[in-house]
């Protein structure tokens, strides 16, 4: 039997939910991830690398607070291709900008532009996904959704990587490489695009709310910002937001410039494709690997229980970090298991952290109060990335900057320490 849609159209879920998230993930790493390795291989300086780049975490910061108007103008199909769109025609700017002398100030007002229409893409997709399908088929196809998001994870962080490392090799020019790359993913873009003009059915109840103004908006956004902040225990919990995972945003903006630098430079001298299989294919399994037993786990014995020992797995195994600092292994097996390792632990300890997250959200307006728990996790990732270069040239190694990260776990287990004595034991 055809599915149909709310609208009454006939279209299977299969034809637009699998490219709808991988168009909602490839973006954000693009973002988030591909501009750390591409700034690191056109020599732009660590400190400037990692405080222009975390400023692109910004729209999922600010998510929240413009994320209600989407309501008001045109319908969620709309802003999906819209934002499709613009994503194909800033990569494609990405990809005429990067032979330029000015590369770098032009492809950052770009990503910029790119990072806003992502983040409103993602609140337009996650929208319509409710309203194309019915509550039974929300929760039929939501592994689905998941999935293709994670493989959009694996193309972004490892595929497209790979691709530039080729480029890279066969034409001998790093900004020639990099601007085929992000040609084809405009290319791309503008294929799904079309697609979707096709695909993505045409819901009856995917329509601009009547009735409601902008100023109502305003009005409801701010009672619901103050009931958040109401909240018990809300500042031992805006610092566990911000801070648990203060070891993870420090390193994650100088990990892949670690991987890229020569030996001679303190690094370990992986090419662009090598960097990509282990981040994007060994990195990511593992931390899927990770986060499955993460949830199993939890689900048995319960949030509290397993607080301090997933805090210890998110920031003990960046020690690895510190033994290649120092150690400087060639195998690459060896760096491959090393960060396998590491990233198992960061995706198990990662589950308590979004759990609690879900269950401070629990009571009234409990949608916007996650969507603001979920800024201040971006928020908490943001800021401290953007020091995290300054940080990096100012102890002048890569061994010592790594051992500052493994120092800040304290303030991770004092954060945990705040939740574990307000957090009920019964907590799920």
């Amino acid at each position: 039997m055809k599915n149909l849609d709310k609208g009454g159209g006939r279209r299977s879920p299969w034809a637009w939910i699998p490219t709808l998230y991988i168009a909602e993930g490839l973006p954000y790493f693009a973002v988030n991830t591909l501009t750390v390795l591409l700034y690191t291989n056109l020599g732009i300086s660590k400190s400037e690398m990692a405080f222009y780049t975390g400023w692109l975490y910004l729209p999922w910061v600010i998510k929240p607070f413009w994320s209600p108007f989407v309501d008001l103008m045109k319908t969620k199909r709309w802003w999906i291709l819209g934002m499709q769109l613009i994503i194909a025609l800033t990569m494609g700017g990405i990809a005429f900008s990067l032979p330029t002398s000015f590369f770098f100030s032009i492809t950052l007002v770009i990503f910029w532009i790119m990072a806003f229409a992502s983040a409103t893409h993602d609140i337009s997709a996650d929208g319509f996904y409710m309203l194309a399908l019915d509550e039974k088929r929300q929760a039929a196809y939501v592994g689905v959704r998941s999935t293709f998001y994670r493989i959009a994870s694996i193309l972004g962080q490892g595929g497209i990587v790979m691709l530039a490392g080729y480029l890279e090799t066969a034409t001998g020019v790093i900004s020639k490489a990099w601007s085929i790359t992000f040609g084809l993913l405009s290319l791309f873009f503008l294929l799904i695009f079309l697609y979707h003009l096709w695909a993505l059915p045409r819901p009856a109840s995917d329509r601009p709310v009547n009735g409601v103004t902008a100023r109502n908006i305003a009005s409801d956004f701010i009672v619901t910002f103050i009931t958040f902040f109401k909240k018990p225990y809300i500042w031992a919990a805006l610092a566990f937001m911000l801070l648990y995972r203060l070891p993870e945003a420090l390193c994650i903006k100088m990990v892949q410039p670690f991987l890229k630098d020569p030996v001679s430079g303190g690094g370990l001298g992986l090419s662009t494709s090598e960097i990509g299989f282990v981040n994007g294919t060994v990195g990511v399994i593992a931390l899927l690997a990770g986060g499955i037993l993460g949830g199993i786990l939890i689900s048995k014995g319960g949030l509290r229980r397993w607080l301090f020992p997933m805090a210890a797995a998110l920031t003990l195994p960046c020690g690895v970090y510190c033994y290649m600092a120092a150690a400087l292994p060639d195998s690459f097996t060896l760096i491959s298991i090393l960060i396998g390792f590491e990233q198992f632990g960061y995706g198990f300890g990662f589950t308590s952290f979004m759990l609690y997250l879900m269950y401070f959200s629990r009571g009234e307006s409990q949608t916007s109060h996650y969507a603001f728990c979920t800024a201040f996790m971006a928020l908490g990732m943001m800021i401290p990335g953007m020091a995290a270069g300054w940080l990096f040239e100012s102890v002048g190694g890569y061994e010592i900057f790594f051992w500052i990260v493994m120092a800040t776990a304290v303030v991770t287990f004092a954060a945990t320490w705040l939740i574990y004595r307000i957090i009920p034991a019964e907590a799920a």
